[in-house]
């Protein structure tokens, strides 16, 4: 609901304006003269909540001038209306300069005065929108220090990397894709003395294995068909700072040396190139693999392993940590209501429900994700569950209604509705509902299912997070 003061000496105005304003959804709070109104503001503080505060000009103790002044200083936002029975252009632009928002001559023209209180509700509304914008855009060291976060698995995370952000020993971060690793090694970098130094990142995992040698290391002209001129490698390029290597568990064993080489010596050599560079930069890995078994498998060096492995870091996975989703999802809804100008402030009890009962196999990317649909999809000020669905409706799989027969009995029923879709995806989505359905109990659902153990968490890891609802 919206909340409008009004401070007039009339009890008809007061009347009028009342009864004008409440049908229209406005709570409307009455003063006769400006100290009551600010000594009301000066008690109760920040639980004033008006958004917008209309004065008249001429009041009994104190100018309104005067209370438009005083006002101000205690609250810098609230938009005030002036409104008097003077015409007098020098009055408006008095009015203007002490802070008015703007300026009404009486008798008042009720439309008019309605369209001056909802213009001003706007322009707040923008101005909210600018400073998260703005939050959001500016991305400084100050955002790493406010990582979301309340779980004690997520908190213990962070105390160990800040612990260890003031060393230089290497860190390795451990967890599933969509966890939130690169956003923890940009914390450690931020901690840490070399925070003024560049945080270069790279995805193992995204660059061809005949360019990835080239973008570590850089390489001299002419050292490939269509090296035209030479360039720096990233460890150069974090020179100072800090390099982040995420998937590093999809490196090849040739450069799995080559990288062990480097940690060992502090120097790179370009491809194509002699010259050794001595190169001073920290290293932060991550991988979603499970690095001792690919050690096993001979996928991956055990000394490289132990070089990298030296603070290991495991974040949990979201579905662990289900005292961080609604407050994760609060600061995605903020962003992204002001990024595309949705009038989302809130969520339904319906979409907080959802978010969290549903597992989200695609963790905090996922999350994210889904929250960006929903607000993109949302027509009013509140994110409901239907916007959720709007976004990606194609299969759901929910706890039966109970009297609705369905397909497969009692137990759960598919609400399905668009293309055809893989077998797998459906299998998948039965996986994802057995599993909440027993309350994360792994070992109970795999017997249900009739799959082992480490099939069940297979279908959980590699799950598409776009196909869920």
């Amino acid at each position: 609901m919206k909340n409008l003061a009004i401070v007039d000496d009339d009890n008809d105005i007061l009347d009028l304006v009342k009864a004008f304003f409440q049908p229209k959804g406005y709570q409307v709070t009455c003063f006769s003269d400006a100290e009551s109104a600010l000594s009301a503001v000066q008690e109760k503080g920040n639980e004033i909540n008006w958004d917008v505060l209309i004065t008249d000009l001429q009041l009994p103790q104190m100018s309104g001038f005067d209370f438009i002044e005083k006002m101000k200083k205690i609250k810098p936002d609230l938009p005030i209306i002036l409104i008097t029975v003077s015409k007098s252009v020098e009055n408006a632009v008095i009015a203007i300069q002490k802070g008015a928002y703007d300026f009404l001559v009486k008798p008042l023209h009720f439309p008019q005065l309605l369209v001056s209180v909802e213009r001003a509700l706007h322009l707040n509304s923008l101005k909210e929108d600018i400073t998260e914008l703005r939050q959001h855009i500016k991305g400084t060291e100050s955002s790493y220090n406010n990582i979301i976060g309340r779980s004690p698995k997520f908190i213990g995370a962070l105390q160990v990397a800040k612990r260890v952000a003031r060393s230089t020993a290497n860190v390795f971060i451990y967890g599933e894709s969509g966890t939130g690793k690169e956003v923890l090694a940009r914390y450690i970098h931020a901690e840490s003395p070399r925070k003024a130094g560049p945080f270069v990142a790279i995805n193992c995992s995204a660059i061809p294995e005949n360019l990835l040698e080239s973008e570590l290391f850089g390489h001299a002209k002419g050292a490939f068909t269509g090296a035209h001129e030479k360039k720096m490698g990233l460890f150069e390029e974090a020179e100072g700072g800090t390099l982040y290597l995420d998937d590093i568990g999809d490196l090849s064993l040739q450069l799995q040396a080559k990288l062990l080489r480097v940690l060992q010596e502090k120097k790179i050599q370009r491809v194509g190139e002699n010259q050794l560079r001595t190169i001073d930069a920290r290293v932060i890995s991550a991988t979603h693999k499970n690095l001792p078994l690919e050690i096993v498998a001979g996928r991956f060096r055990d000394d490289l392993f132990y070089r990298l492995n030296v603070i290991p870091i495991p974040l949990p996975p979201l579905r662990e940590r289900p005292e961080d989703i609604l407050p994760l999802a609060e600061s995605f809804l903020k962003k992204f209501a002001a990024v595309n100008g949705s009038p989302a402030r809130t969520f339904s009890k319906e979409a907080i429900k959802f978010m969290l009962e549903y597992l989200w196999p695609g963790n905090v990317r996922e999350l994210e994700n889904a929250v960006e649909r929903a607000v993109v999809m949302a027509t009013d000020s509140q994110v409901k569950y239907s916007d959720f669905l709007m976004a990606n409706p194609d299969l759901v799989i929910e706890a039966n209604p109970s009297g609705v027969s369905t397909y497969g009995g009692d137990d759960f029923v598919v609400k399905y509705t668009g293309n055809l879709l893989r077998l797998q995806d459906v299998i998948q989505k039965y996986v994802e509902y057995a599993v909440s359905k027993n309350d994360g109990a792994k070992d109970k659902t795999a017997r249900e299912l009739g799959i082992d153990r480490k099939t069940l968490y297979k279908r959980m890891r590699f799950s598409d997070p776009i196909s869920s609802p």
